[in-house]
């Protein structure tokens, strides 16, 4: 009998996940009752801030759970802007700002606002996953930019320019990144931004990791750029509001006002009462930067800790800069990183992201957003593997 439905050639081209397998796999040993650790967790492990919880709280006691216009509602789009000018140095005004449900959609948005089939992007890498199946959905081409850990994961501005053709319409740039935790500095970033203004390339920015930096300074690249930059982030990281799903993007308005126009057509606003929680996290800024000191303090001993660990153990690990994440050189343990990542987890019960999806060959990827206690049992399952 003949299928009443054929999917479609963009549905179809979307690749299968690489961890996929391994995820399954964990999922199965833990049904069989084996203490499974996840390193895998993109997250923070700490609640919501008290005071963005009640703020969301009292938002639904309030009766604040209608549709809000699709950009956020103004307060939020001002708060937003307040923000970007207090902390990035970026004049967004608030009909140059819009909210999304989660900073995935404001990238998906921004993607298919300013793409064609046939554009050409750079992307540096190893990189977060998403970002080449998102351009490849909008019939855009993805061209990796390769870094090296030997390099610590840093950006080489040439290299980039050696990538620049007549079709080149983009630059995606995450700092601090997923998965390295590399931190771009300011003459890498002007350097970008002076390729973006000569050859008339769009940066998209995403810097939902802005606040997670150690040993860098943070500086936006629309500070360079302003007419050629589009700057993503959102309350997930920094706020641990990652299932609250709030997203924002400010820039040309524009660009802006189309993103605006697809997500009217689209999902709509962001949820009301996440709106309002986020607004409490803008806010109330003194009360919201005491949370982010004191997660950042736990995740840079965090990271003290497993990078000093792996590197013991022969898994060369560079020391990131910024976000939660450390990528491991796994080929002590298996050439390829998708099996050396299946080892891992059937033989120590830990499960890592293979690199495979990243760009990183020979790689996995650790989430140190997790206890001491998991990062010292984790080291020491691992220490078994290594010695096997």
């Amino acid at each position: 009998m003949t299928s009443p439905f054929r999917l479609s050639a963009r549905a179809q081209s979307l690749k299968p996940s690489a961890t996929v397998a391994v995820t399954s796999r964990a999922l199965e040993l833990q049904r069989q009752g084996l203490d499974v650790i996840s390193m895998s967790v993109g997250e923070p492990d700490f609640d919501t801030p008290p005071h963005v919880k009640a703020a969301g709280i009292a938002a639904i006691e309030e009766g604040k759970t209608k549709y809000t216009p699709v950009s956020g509602i103004p307060e939020l789009r001002e708060a937003i802007s307040a923000k970007f000018r207090r902390e990035n140095g970026l004049d967004y005004a608030p009909n140059a700002v819009t909210v999304t449900s989660g900073g995935k959609q404001a990238l998906f948005n921004a993607f298919f606002a300013l793409l064609n089939p046939g554009d050409e992007v750079l992307i540096p890498a190893p990189h977060w996953v998403s970002y080449p199946e998102m351009v490849a959905l909008t019939g855009a081409v993805p061209v990796t930019v390769p870094t090296t850990p030997q390099q610590g994961f840093q950006l080489d501005p040439d290299a980039l320019a050696a990538a620049i053709t007549p079709r080149t319409r983009m630059v995606i740039l995450n700092s601090p990144g997923n998965p390295t935790g590399a931190v771009f500095p300011p003459e890498t970033l002007r350097a970008v931004a002076d390729l973006a203004t000569q050859h008339g390339l769009m940066i998209v920015t995403d810097e939902i990791y802005e606040h997670l930096v150690y040993d860098a300074e943070q500086v936006s690249i629309g500070t360079y750029a302003p007419e050629h930059t589009l700057t993503i982030n959102g309350a997930s990281k920094a706020y641990a509001m990652t299932g609250w799903r709030i997203g924002y993007a400010g820039g040309p308005r524009e660009v802006i006002a189309a993103m605006n126009a697809l997500q009217s057509q689209s999902t709509s606003n962001a949820s009301s009462v996440s709106q309002y929680a986020a607004l409490a996290a803008l806010e109330q800024h003194e009360e919201t930067m005491r949370f982010i000191d004191r997660a950042r303090t736990a995740y840079r001993e965090r990271r003290d800790r497993i990078v000093a660990g792996l590197n013991a153990l022969g898994l060369p690990t560079p020391t990131p800069q910024g976000a939660f994440y450390v990528m491991a050189d796994t080929r002590a343990i298996h050439t390829d990183e998708l099996e050396a990542a299946r080892i891992i987890l059937d033989e120590a019960q830990v499960a890592v992201v293979p690199g495979t999806d990243f760009a990183a060959p020979g790689q996995v990827r650790l989430s140190y957003a997790t206890s001491m206690d998991n990062i010292e049992e984790v080291l020491r399952r691992l220490e078994g593997v290594v010695r096997r």
